[in-house]
């Protein structure tokens, strides 16, 4: 009689336990496709992904020597290519670089547009206000001075990584428009600030000298001359977006972007 009652048991238990696997064995060879699926779509992703960068690299390295050899219309034309279609941080390199190009051949509205659609497409904060301080350098000698200002507060903060070069700027910018008194003040202000380099302090020791003599048309040339710019040594693909050598020490007054992969 137990034997018999162990029997029924068993058996119920073993029906209980199949109404169970039945009932959840679909939501489990779900779960694992899904996982399948979702790994093999990561790794598609990630190789799709290195072959992407690894063409834009190349068209990006072809860009730089065609450029280094002084053929403008074909530089431009192999950054177009990976502007148009590389990853974000080449994209943006890309960008620039015909910005560059457009800005050497005296066509600033070209190159504004340029400098502002990589600053766009900037996958960081670092290549996003590099391409932002060019476009308001490119436009400093034609635009209204309420508009050169508008761009270089956006650029100026504890968060912006060329926070010091846009308060220069923007000192420039007002001894440009005529406002020496406040051009001085933010020169003088800049010397004293902590983290100033010795050359950016010297500088504006300098324009504020030449404002007190009474020669305040020589500082823009001055400051214009060594200022506008973070070094060749900046986000570097295949040599340097401003045509430095690859790996180039930056000069001392100048923010530090990161070399290598800028994706």
């Amino acid at each position: 009689m137990v034997d018999f009652v162990e029997e029924v048991e068993e058996q119920l238990r073993a029906e209980r336990y199949g109404k169970l696997a039945r009932r959840y064995l679909p939501w489990f060879i779900a779960a694992v496709v899904a996982t399948i699926v979702g790994w093999l779509g990561v790794w598609g992703y990630n190789a799709w992904q290195d072959r992407n960068i690894g063409a834009a690299s190349l068209a990006y390295d072809k860009g730089v020597v065609t450029l280094s050899g002084g053929e403008q219309t074909g530089a431009f034309n192999a950054f177009a290519g990976v502007a148009k279609a590389g990853p974000a941080g080449y994209r943006t390199l890309a960008l620039m670089q015909q910005g560059n190009i457009r800005l050497a051949a005296d066509q600033t509205a070209e190159a504004e547009g340029f400098y502002d659609a990589a600053a766009k497409a900037a996958p960081n904060d670092v290549l996003r206000d590099l391409a932002a301080l060019r476009a308001s350098q490119a436009i400093m000698d034609t635009a209204p001075y309420a508009q050169i200002e508008t761009r270089l507060k956006a650029l100026i903060g504890e968060k912006h990584p060329f926070s010091l070069q846009a308060k220069e700027m923007l000192a420039l910018a007002k001894l440009q428009a005529g406002k020496l008194q406040e051009a001085r003040g933010d020169f003088n202000a800049l010397g004293l600030t902590l983290g100033v380099s010795q050359s950016m302090r010297a500088r504006a020791q300098g324009a504020i000298a030449l404002i007190d003599s009474g020669q305040a048309g020589l500082v823009s040339q001055v400051v214009k001359a060594a200022a506008t710019l973070p070094p060749p040594a900046g986000p570097t693909v295949g040599g340097s977006p401003f045509g430095g050598d690859q790996g180039a020490p930056a000069s001392d007054d100048s923010a530090q972007t990161p070399a290598g992969n800028p994706q």
